[in-house]
């Protein structure tokens, strides 16, 4: 027992501004949760195609990838804060929108919208939280962080599709009508107003302030001796400077780690592209489900994804950051298999929880890693980085998944969705350990981290 409480109160002492931010993921990972588990079946309730309900989500994801290094550096130029905030207000603004629009070219201008708030405000989260936290404590906030956002997926996905339900009954429509989904939609918009008033009260961190607050608390002194992996504000010019100077509008260093970075990642979204956004239609189509039973089903996903976060950190002290990254996500590959070729709901349904769960444990520990394998400069280029080719993957599988199902039909074209996944999945998780987990055992060995020195 004295064990258990030790590691709890690893997820605890985190400074204000990191508190208020899980307050804000907390709210905002509903409405996102909700957007992804009810919004495509929303756009099928319109009367859209599969191929169309495809493109619009491709629309979203295209935007996506173009919002993703603007944010990166705007959030360098005016603090993280105010990029958070302003991405929340797209995605706001977005969601009023999908109440009062029906036709496929404004509900694709809203899924680019929406996305490309969506995109701010993850593209900015990585550095804030790696500015926010300090070595010792960075995956257990990283692993928090992302365990309360599939918290309320656990909530929402429940309670949205209850609510829905409940007020369908009540106002005489079917539940798969648009008017059930409109009622998720208002859920969606009050959440994301919630989340916006909350990152608003994070501390100021523009620039200018930051700095003057730093040279006014230690007389730069601290700022000399800061260790790499310590909080570091917007150290952006600097680092530029120590890099080469001013002529590299991103500043990179080591383009080789960043490319190893990215590729496995990029080669995961290209899989989960034609895949993921679409397993609530596969789900509905394959077993008939209803919309109160779906939800119910990525609810049952959603808690065991949080469970297997919170549990990643010990892992990664036991094998290693990307060492359990390649642990959990090699684990991971045979319940694709039984997701996608078993007849049987309850298979499906758990091979998808156990899925989710292993697959996405590994996340906030690798954006962990890869924060610290940079320097503080290349942050928020690497997120952005990240953010973009996920993005793009999605952006190149999206109109694949709508190819396929308008040539193929649904069994076939699915069939091959899933074999496409199940490679892409594979090589990437090669990759991690081919490049990174067999030199953090060797660094391990050795007794010392393998991470950049600045």
């Amino acid at each position: 027992m004295t064990r258990v409480a030790a590691y709890v109160a690893r997820f605890t002492g985190f400074e204000r501004d990191a508190r208020v931010f899980l307050a804000a993921a907390l709210v905002s990972g509903a409405a996102i949760s909700l957007y992804w588990i009810d919004f495509n079946l929303y756009l099928s309730a319109l009367g859209l195609s599969p191929a169309t309900i495809g493109l619009i989500v491709t629309a979203g994801s295209l935007a996506s990838a173009i919002a993703s290094f603007p944010a990166s550096l705007l959030s360098d130029r005016i603090g993280r804060r105010l990029v958070l905030a302003g991405g929340l207000v797209l995605m706001l603004i977005s969601t009023i929108g999908f109440l009062l629009a029906s036709g496929p070219v404004a509900l694709a201008c809203l899924a680019a919208t929406y996305g490309a708030g969506q995109q701010a405000f993850f593209v900015v989260q990585n550095p804030f939280l790696a500015e926010r936290s300090r070595p010792d404590q960075r995956s257990e906030l990283f692993a928090l962080a992302f365990a309360i956002q599939n918290v309320t997926n656990i909530v929402a996905a429940v309670l949205g599709g209850v609510i829905a339900g409940a007020v369908a009954v009540a106002g005489g429509f079917g539940d798969q009508s648009p008017e059930a989904y409109r009622v998720i939609l208002v859920l969606m918009a009050g959440l994301t107003a919630v989340a916006v008033g909350a990152v608003l009260l994070i501390g100021d961190d523009r620039p200018a302030r930051v700095r003057a607050r730093s040279v006014r608390s230690s007389g730069g002194a601290a700022a000399a001796g800061r260790s790499h992996g310590e909080p570091a504000a917007f150290p952006v010019e600097a680092y530029r400077a120590r890099a080469g100077g001013s002529h590299h509008w991103l500043p990179i260093r080591d383009r080789r780690t960043f490319f190893r970075l990215l590729l496995p990642g990029f080669l995961i979204a290209l899989g989960a592209g034609q895949v993921i956004p679409f397993l609530n239609l596969f789900i509905r189509q394959k077993f008939g489900l209803d919309l109160t039973s779906l939800n119910l089903v990525f609810a049952i996903t959603s808690l065991g994804t949080v469970l297997a976060i919170l549990l990643q950190p010990a892992l990664a002290r036991r094998f290693g950051k990307m060492g359990s990254v390649v642990l959990v996500q090699g684990a991971s590959i045979p319940f694709l298999i039984v997701l996608g070729f078993s007849p049987t709901l309850w298979t499906v349904v758990a091979a998808m929880a156990v899925r989710s769960s292993l697959m996405n444990a590994g996340n906030p520990i690798f954006n962990a890693y890869a924060m610290e394998r940079v320097g503080p400069g290349e942050r928020a280029t690497l997120s952005a980085s990240m953010s973009l080719l996920w993005s793009v993957g999605w952006v190149i599988a999206g109109p694949w998944y709508s190819l396929l199902q308008a040539n193929l039909g649904f069994d076939a074209a699915y069939a091959v969705n899933f074999i496409t996944i199940i490679g892409l999945y594979s090589v990437a998780t090669f990759l991690y350990w081919f490049w990174f987990g067999r030199e953090e055992r060797a660094e391990r060995i050795r007794g010392r981290p393998a991470a950049v020195t600045l």
